[in-house]
């Protein structure tokens, strides 16, 4: 047995409508049965969604007061104002603003952008900016990836003079900012039809207002905070990746070209991973390290040198900002582990002086994936006495909703149901804690908090073929909304398996079910292969991929996680050094049985604790049920190993069955040796077996053990006595079967013991154990 360690969510649909819809759209059955349990019902549905090339934009005009937003900025640009774009520091921040400057600056427009930095001014609109903005002449600033709660910047920018206009995605709060209009594809009272917009999405139907045509030639720009800012890619994100995608894919930009190059991203391959892994983590290191407007530069740079010259730079402070989150990171586990046992803590609340809240983020997401608890890490000011953080969630911990039951602990919040950003009085940070785990402990239960798989489809092997596979890439881009599929392959057996890599770190496997063959890589699953027995029936889950080697291509299977949930025989009968395997187990559920006291004396001195008798009264209490068990020597007979696990089977079995005694290769007497060792007594009686054995055992080319043996066995039937090693006939003429002799019996046990535990074939002592498991639940229902 081997338990997962995620949940496996199996999603559930009408497998009916998969199979029609199938069947009329001509596709495989299991790219209709991933389309409808995502929410398409209908062929048009379905064919909407797989040819984006017959999809549009929606109108932007849409969006409440867009109409009004427009016409204030063309009369800033006809007037010569000054307008001022005030974006956010992170990728989706960075890009908003590249964007709707692009847009502005192809109007003609006298326009600057401003982006606070994340140390001095923190998130959002705030006073002094704008103050400095009345005072350099700006009459107009423009929001983008912000601003939805500058309640007080918004009051602040009537009393300068100032007109705001407020563009963004975020959460509204239950108050909302008194600005000369809002742009927010989900306010009450608009008529946009798609409300997951990410900042740069809202910045790109304001571009397209503005140029009164689908800014196509932005599309490079807003397909990065698109990727970067995880918001559903469906419906209209879906058609801006996808176009996005392929404009990227041929862009002249030469800070994109830079970026790439020191990326090391091929442009022609560009997709969601890359930039979702190499060209948007390295635009957000900029603001989570310094001032985040080089990465604006970058972005809006016509010349090459310098364009290379700032992606370099940027480069660096990504590698930087890699090595902060690594050491920040081990601090925040050790704190952890020390002070916040998960098994205490639904929530965990994280905070220390002098953690870089640039990078926090990150950090708790890391978090996040090592504990599968809610994670706020806190960085602290004690000179202003203030904690800023940032935090993510998990499935079923709804963290803005959560956090807006603390607002009069949080004067400054705001994020989604996954993540959040904050500022609070140092001193509060205990409250939060308290609080957040008082509300978790009402809304997630244990379950809740083991880390959840979601499973779109289970699989046979021989559905899964390259035209099945490279239908689903048609699904692609993928991320938040429309995740990679993630299939399931259930009780198939191993060909193979096998640790690879430098260090065994991953795991390479052949799945097979008689029919059909399917190759598995697991990446950082390679000490599973410790504890699974190559003979186990496996389910695993994982998404499909096409391996491609030498112009040869096959289906294979990224491995997640993988199961077993049968019991598993592993075989350390011929195994030099088994002590040395007895460390890859756990040590909660490790016993190791012996059936003879002196067979321990070849247990390490550190293992004789786990070692339990099979005389021990603790066995019929059940107590290796479902437990590793290692045998260790051999029984008595297999009645006494059937005794022993009748009480209770184990979900491993470590069969090392040591023994001293060679009872099966020794000569092994039969009845016609026991009738001519009789008839030779009869006429050598009485016989020196001191003088003449050695010539005996010559003579028929018997051991000295086979001998002395058939002379214990007519001693105890009374055949014989014996009296100084000189052995003379009894007179007793009874007939007596051989069997009536102890030493005759037991030699036999032993036999029948090393023929079933020694010296079979593994399916063979398999077989026999199932038998043994078999009757244990006869014995329990009896």
């Amino acid at each position: 047995m081997l338990q997962p360690k995620t949940r496996w969510k199996h999603i559930r649909g009408n497998e009916e409508l998969a199979q029609q819809l199938a069947h009329k759209l001509q596709l495989s059955p299991v790219i209709t049965s991933l389309l409808v349990h995502r929410g398409f019902h209908t062929e048009e549905e379905i064919t909407s969604f797989l040819h984006s090339e017959r999809q549009s934009f929606h109108d932007p005009f849409l969006l409440k007061d867009m109409e009004r937003a427009v016409e204030r900025i063309h009369l800033a640009v006809q007037n010569g104002e000054q307008i001022l774009v005030y974006g956010d520091y992170d990728a989706d921040g960075v890009s908003s603003t590249t964007v709707l400057m692009l847009a502005l600056l192809e109007l003609g427009a006298d326009v600057e952008f401003y982006i606070p930095n994340r140390f001095t001014e923190g998130y959002g609109p705030n006073e002094g900016a704008f103050r400095w903005a009345q005072q350099a002449g700006f009459s107009l600033i423009i929001t983008v990836d912000t601003g939805i709660s500058a309640v007080n910047e918004a009051r602040l920018a009537k009393e300068l003079g100032i007109d705001l206009i407020i563009t963004d995605h975020h959460e509204p709060p239950p108050e909302l900012p008194d600005a000369y209009t809002i742009i927010h594809p989900r306010l009450g009272g608009g008529m946009y039809p798609f409300g997951e917009l990410a900042g740069v999405g809202v910045a790109f139907k304001v571009a397209h207002a503005l140029l009164g045509r689908v800014p196509e030639h932005l599309l490079d720009i807003a397909v990065i905070g698109t990727i970067a800012d995880l918001v559903p890619l469906h419906d209209e994100n879906r058609l801006l990746v996808i176009r996005g995608l392929e404009k990227l894919q041929h862009t002249k930009r030469p800070g994109l070209l830079a970026l790439f190059q020191v990326a090391n991203v091929q442009q022609h391959a560009a997709n969601e991973e890359s930039v979702g892994f190499s060209i948007a983590p390295r635009i957000n290191a900029v603001g989570r390290l310094e001032d985040a407007a080089p990465a604006v530069h970058l972005l809006l740079s016509e010349d090459r040198e310098e364009a290379l010259e700032l992606a370099q730079e940027i480069d660096s402070l990504n590698k930087l900002r890699q090595d902060i989150v690594q050491e920040i990171a081990a601090e925040a586990i050790e704190m952890v582990e020390e002070h916040y046992p998960p098994e205490t803590n639904h929530v965990l609340v994280l905070a220390k002086e002098g953690w870089n809240v640039g990078v926090i983020g990150i950090v708790a997401s890391r978090l996040v994936e090592r504990f599968y608890r809610p994670v706020i890490i806190l960085g602290i000011d004690s000179v202003k006495k203030i904690a800023k953080g940032s935090a993510r969630s998990i499935e079923g911990f709804d963290l803005f909703a959560n956090l807006s039951d603390c607002r009069d602990i949080l004067p400054h919040f705001g994020g989604h149901p996954m993540a959040a950003g904050m500022t609070l009085d140092m001193d509060h940070v205990d409250e939060l804690r308290r609080r957040l785990n008082e509300l978790a402990a009402e809304q997630l239960s244990m379950q809740d908090l083991m880390p959840v798989k979601t499973v779109d489809a289970v699989c046979r092997l021989e559905d899964i073929t390259l035209p099945v596979i490279e239908e689903i890439q048609q699904l692609a881009p993928f991320g938040v909304g429309n995740p990679k599929p993630r299939i399931q392959v259930e009780n198939v057996s191993l060909e193979s398996i096998k640790p690879i890599g430098s260090d065994g770190s991953h795991l390479k496997v052949m799945f097979t079910n008689g029919q059909a063959r399917l190759d598995g890589i697991g990446f950082g699953l390679g000490p599973l292969a410790e504890h699974i027995s190559p003979a186990a029936r496996v389910s695993a889950i994982g998404e499909l991929s096409i391996n491609e080697w030498n112009n040869f291509r096959k289906p294979q299977v990224i491995i997640q996680d993988i199961a077993v949930t049968e019991w598993q025989l592993f075989d350390w009968r011929s195994m030099r050094g088994f002590e040395k395997q007895l460390a890859t187990l756990p040590s909660q559920c490790l016993n190791i049985l012996y059936f003879d006291e002196l067979s321990l004396e070849k247990l390490p001195q550190d293992y004789k604790r786990y070692a339990i008798s099979a005389d021990a009264p603790d066995i019929q209490s059940g107590i290796l049920q479902g437990q590793y068990v290692v045998l260790l020597d051999l029984p008595s007979s297999l009645e006494q190993l059937r005794n022993v696990l009748a009480y209770g089977f184990p979900a491993r079995v470590y069969a090392v069955l040591l023994s001293d005694a060679d009872h099966t290769f020794s000569t092994v007497p039969t009845r016609d040796h026991f009738k001519w060792f009789y008839a030779f007594l009869r006429q050598k009686s009485p016989f020196s077996l001191v003088q003449h054995g050695e010539e005996l055992c010559r003579y028929k080319g018997w051991s000295k053990d086979t001998v002395n043996f058939m002379t214990q066995v007519f001693f105890e039937l009374e055949f014989v006595t014996i009296k100084d090693g000189v052995i003379f006939l009894s007179h007793l003429t009874e007939k007596r079967d051989l069997t009536e002799s102890k030493t005759y019996r037991k030699k036999f046990e032993q036999l029948q013991v090393e023929k079933e535990l020694v010296y079979s074939a593994y399916q063979q002592l398999k077989e026999m154990l199932e038998t043994i498991r078999n009757d244990s639940f006869v014995h329990k229902e009896a």
